[in-house]
This record gives C-alpha cells, structure tokens and sequence, in this order.
C-alpha cells in the first residue's frame, strides 16, 4: 500500500472547517493507505505557546484523531516531538535547503509582515515539516492549497539530495483535499474558519456545547433576500451554510434548495444546528471516554515506538549518504 503522512498543530480546538476538510478523509484514507498520522507540536512552537496548554491541547487533538474514527490498528498515531528523528532530519535538510527557497514562502510572509523581526523557526518551519514527509518514506502527502507551496519545497528537497547522494528519499506527491470541503467563517463568508479568529462565533468547534453551536448558527452572516439557494459570488453566507449542511447530511446542495423553498432562514438554520449536532455528538462522547484514559497513553506510546522505528530507517539511510556517524 502507498503510504500517507500528515499531522495538525496542538494549537486549539478543531473545528468543523478541519474536520470535513481534512480529517474526515484522513479516516478515508487508512481504509485503503499505510497511514501516518502525528501530532506537530514542533511546529507549534514557532509562537509562544504555554507549557501546560500546549501539553493539553496536544492530547486533546490526539483523542479527537480517535473520536473521529482513527484506527489505531489501522494508522500511527504519535505525538512529533517524541520522535527526535524529525528534528535531527530537519537540521540535514536545512543544510540542503537555500534562505532563497525559503524566503519566498507566503506563509512566512503573511506571519512576519509588520513585525521587524520573526523567530528563525518561523523562517525554516518548511524544513520541519519537509522532514516530517521524508522521513517515513511517504508516497502521499494530502494537504489543503496554503500548505501546497510546502510540499513544493519537500518535493525539490528530495530531488536535490537524491540527485546528489544517490537514491535517498520517496519524492511525496501531492493529493488535494475533495472539491466543495472548504468551510468558511460564519461571520464573513470571504474568508476561511479559523482558529486564530477573535470572534469565536465565526467557527464551529467539535467540542462546542450544542447551546454555543446554535447561537453560532443563528448569528452567521446571511444576506436579506431570503432565498435558500447556493451562489458562491452573490450569497457567499448562504452558499457557505448550504455547504456545511451537505456535507454533514450527505443531502445534494440542489435537494437543500428544494427543501427550502418558501422557508426562510430561521428554519433552515435551526435545522442546520440539529444536524451539526447529530454529527458531532458521538464524536464528543468518544473524545469525553478517552480523552483522561491510559488507552489514549497506550495508543500514543504504541504510536511512537512504531514511528520510532521506521524513522530510524530512514534516518540511517540519510547518515550513511551524507557520512555521518559511525
């Protein structure tokens, strides 16, 4: 089987946005690939981060992988930083990388813009994440188009070192995320759901009481025509909720229409919040067992010693190249 790699920063709770535009396929994907899924709480310290919440929401995101659906048996589930493969592989790849190659990444523009100086990980988070890829030998990478410049980077990275050295790591491809996954704010519809958002009604978390989701719902950006109908350009509020309702009902975007037509969107958004509701409540039960459990522990020290040790392959591959150790 091809083999996957990805992970999702500890850096908050996940919210819908994430979920149906990634993680739901991840639970897809270990169905049919070898996968590798981490935690990168490596690459959350590229900001300030407190100790004790960063711990926290690391597990948390961790038994959100197993509230969704994640198999354990099925996929590695394992914390980054208890891989000390990732950051010795960064630093070989940061030798072989060009402060060219990395300035002109927009990520690193977006972040450092209007600030006079920005922490170097910020600058080589790229590399990290290129180590991350390279190091279990990856196929397949499946990521959204604002990490896709990254991956470009991986891609070249590879490339050079095994034009160099000889064969050494799988050039990752690239598998885009399904058409029609993109969630937007609910509070401005031009504009992705985020985390990092300070309006908290403009996401929808997995772990949002039913009571937050609701009124989050009702206060999400329409238009005043009325009209329950998708058109991204006109009503991107509308088009936006639509979306969310598909894709958490399995209804077509042209059933929803129709359903509607006549109602206006009181009923179409309080039925919105029963379905969000009805999805992620098991989601939140799972996550509520394990989430104190030594199973949770279990599964994440069974996940980094099998990460451990196909790291180490890789790792040795990657000394033996380039001369170092014994």
């Amino acid at each position: 089987m091809k083999r996957v790699f990805s992970g999702v920063q500890p850096t908050g709770n996940i919210h819908i946005g994430n979920y149906l535009g990634a993680l739901k396929q991840f639970v897809e994907l270990q169905e049919e690939m070898d996968c590798v899924y981490c935690i990168v709480d490596l690459h959350s310290i590229t900001v300030p981060q407190d100790p004790k919440e960063l711990r926290k929401n690391s597990l948390d995101v961790a038994a959100l992988y197993l509230a969704i659906g994640l198999d354990a048996k099925k996929s590695i589930i394992f914390l980054q930083s208890c891989v000390p493969a990732h950051a010795e592989l960064a630093w070989i790849l940061m030798c072989n990388t060009y402060t060219g190659e990395l300035s002109r990444m927009t990520q690193f523009k977006d972040k450092s813009r209007e600030k006079e100086s920005a922490p170097a990980g910020l600058f080589t988070y790229p590399v990290l994440m290129a180590a991350d890829i390279l190091l279990y030998d990856t196929d397949v990478v499946p990521v959204g188009n604002d990490q896709k410049q990254h991956l470009e980077l991986t891609r070249d990275i590879a490339i050079r070192i095994n034009n160099k050295y000889g064969k050494t790591f799988v050039v990752p491809e690239y598998r885009g995320m399904k058409v029609g996954a993109r969630v937007m704010a609910l509070d401005d519809p031009n504009a992705k759901m985020s985390k990092s958002a300070e309006n908290i009604h403009s996401r929808i978390s997995l772990l949002d009481t039913p009571e937050k989701i609701k009124k989050s719902i009702m206060k999400s950006t329409t238009d005043s025509d009325g009209i329950i109908g998708f058109d991204i350009d006109q009503k991107p509020g509308v088009s936006n909720l639509i979306s969310i309702y598909s894709a958490f009902s399995g209804s077509s975007i042209k059933d929803i229409e129709n359903k509607y037509v006549g109602s206006g969107y009181g009923t179409f958004k309080n039925d919105l919040v029963e379905i969000i509701n009805s999805a992620i409540g098991p989601i939140q039960q799972r996550f509520n067992d394990i989430r104190h459990s030594q199973e949770l522990l279990t599964i994440l020290k069974d996940g980094q010693e099998r990460a451990a040790f196909r790291a180490e392959v890789t790792l040795s591959r990657v000394k033996e190249r380039f001369g170092l150790g014994l």
